[in-house]
């Protein structure tokens, strides 16, 4: 399972990074907006991976908000 740290930023908006994957970091005005794009690019980074020979993490389940 990939976990999704979520934060409220000062001005309001929302973060939203997955760890395991570098570089997995996205912005949302709702908590619901950036969820769902860092879910969409951590599936993009993945299949990158894959296409590439690359390792990726050993899932159980896909994603787990925090």
């Amino acid at each position: 399972m990939l976990k999704v740290e979520l934060e409220r930023e000062s001005d309001g908006r929302w973060i939203a990074e997955v760890p395991e994957l570098s570089g997995v970091m996205t912005y949302g005005a709702t908590r619901e907006e950036a969820l769902a794009k860092a879910e969409a690019l951590a599936l993009r980074v993945l299949a990158d991976r894959l296409e590439h020979g690359e390792a990726i993490p050993a899932l159980k389940e896909l994603f787990s908000a925090a």
